[in-house]
Formats: C-alpha cells, sequence, structure tokens
C-alpha cells in the first residue's frame, strides 16, 4: 500500500449538490481502484477521514456503510475498516473456463486435483448425465485457485464411455476442457447452470480457507456436446470472492 502523505487529497466540494457521503464515497473508490489502498489494507480512521476531509462523523460512518454494502471495504470489530478483495465477475452469456477467465483477469490459475475415481453414480448423477443403471461415471474432485487463494471447489461427473482410459495424470497436465478436446474431440457447446446461496459447511469452509457458516454459491452445471451431457459439476463458489451477472432480453 502507498502511505497516507503518498495519496492525493481529493477535495470535497460543500457546494456541489451531490450529498458530502457520496463525494467521500467516489474519492475512497477512487483510492481502491488505482491501487492507493490494496487488499486487505487497513483504512483510516474515522476522525482521521473527518479531519482530512471537513466532514462529519455521521457523514463518514454513512459513507463506510454503503462501502461495505457494495462489497469495497468489510470491518472487524474492534480492529478497524479494511480494503475487501475484488470479487471475480462471471457473465451467465457464454460458456467460460475457470482457467481461461482467470488469465483474462490477470490471475494466474491453479488446478488442484484431490481426488479421482471410477464409481456407480447415484441416481441423482446417473439423472443428470443420462445414463443407464450400469453405467459407471469418473467423479473427480477438484479445488480451483486464482493467486494461490482457494476460489471453487468442484466435483465432476463424466460418464466413462465418453472418456476412456481418462486418467488423473491427464487432469494434472492440462484443463478438463483441453482434454475433452484434444484428446477426445468432444467440444464444449453449451452449457447450463443452476444455482443457490447458502452456508458453507465445516469440511468445505476448510478447503477453500474460509470459516464455517460464511455464505457461498452452490452451483449445478450441465455441459453440452452435440445435445448430449457429457459432464455434470456441482461448484462450491466463495461468497467473498464471486459474483455472477446475467444478460436478460426481453422476449419479442
Amino acid at each position: 500500500m502507498n502511505t497516507q502523505e503518498e495519496v492525493k487529497v481529493k477535495r470535497i466540494d460543500k457546494s456541489n449538490p451531490l450529498p458530502l457521503y457520496n463525494q467521500l464515497m467516489e474519492i475512497i473508490i477512487s483510492m481502491i481502484e488505482n491501487g492507493k489502498f490494496d487488499a486487505h489494507d487497513k483504512l483510516p480512521s474515522e476522525r482521521e477521514f473527518c479531519e482530512k476531509y471537513d466532514v462529519s462523523r455521521i457523514t463518514v460512518r454513512q459513507t463506510l456503510q454503503e462501502l461495505e454494502k457494495e462489497g469495497y471495504i468489510y470491518k472487524q470489530h474492534g480492529k478497524g475498516t479494511y480494503v475487501a478483495p475484488k470479487k471475480f465477475g462471471q457473465q451467465l452469456f457464454t460458456v467460460y473456463s475457470f482457467t481461461e477467465e482467470m488469465k483474462r483477469l490477470d490471475k494466474n490459475p491453479e488446478t488442484k486435483v484431490l481426488s479421482f475415481e471410477l464409481i456407480k453414480p447415484k441416481d441423482r448423477i446417473r439423472t443428470a448425465l443420462h445414463l443407464g443403471p450400469e453405467d459407471e461415471v469418473y467423479k473427480i474432485m477438484r479445488l480451483r485457485l486464482a493467486d494461490s487463494v482457494p476460489m471453487l471447489l468442484e466435483t465432476s461427473y463424466l460418464p466413462a464411455a465418453k472418456f476412456p482410459f481418462l486418467t488423473k495424470e491427464a487432469l494434472k497436465k492440462k484443463p478438463m476442457y483441453h482434454v475433452f478436446e484434444e484428446d477426445y474431440s468432444i467440444k464444449v457447446e453449451r452449457a447450463i447452470e443452476q444455482f443457490h446461496a447458502s452456508n458453507i459447511d465445516e469440511k468445505t469452509a476448510k478447503l477453500l480457507k474460509i470459516n464455517q457458516g460464511e455464505a457461498c454459491m452452490n452451483i449445478k452445471r450441465s455441459t453440452y456436446f452435440h445435445d448430449e451431457v457429457v459432464e455434470y459439476t456441482e461448484t462450491v463458489a466463495r461468497g467473498d470472492q464471486f459474483f455472477y451477472t446475467a444478460e436478460l432480453q426481453n422476449p419479442r
């Protein structure tokens, strides 16, 4: 973080019809987005904001409340106010790859294959993949990280008949969708996702390095090739790191 002396103070214009707390919000957001404060840096105290910008404590508190609502900052009781890490946005109108999305955001993606096994699936998995009673699937659990920060825990189910001789080593060497296309000539064409918010359980919280009970997003994804489901994945995403954007169009 740059020191406060390095931060050029932008003044609040009290003749401006824009409310003072909005002006102060713009100043703080500008400092965060321009790198004056980094993620998890501690912000100045309420008193320091009051003195620097000649505003009341009520104005500062309203500013910080709004910034917290919008996800720019977080508070630690008895310690102060800190800059929140940036959330990773995913647009829901295109098929995406976690690896490629993180690269696009200038993040270093990493995937850890936690488990790999050939199993007889439970009924809900068999139904999702449109399989018969004797069909087997690969069950693959992967931890997805960006800049060494755990972001997602994915449990994927792949029909064994569509991916003969698939190995754990292959998935360690390159992204799953690259394996699909390069080794099996299966190119993902579309996907359907369902998601809902919940609170994370103890086991998953440890893997994602957050506290049990914190908010998370549960995502169920069916991936298609030639109108056949070739992958069904259940994902737990950290609520403090991800948000999703859906593009909606009015039917004509």
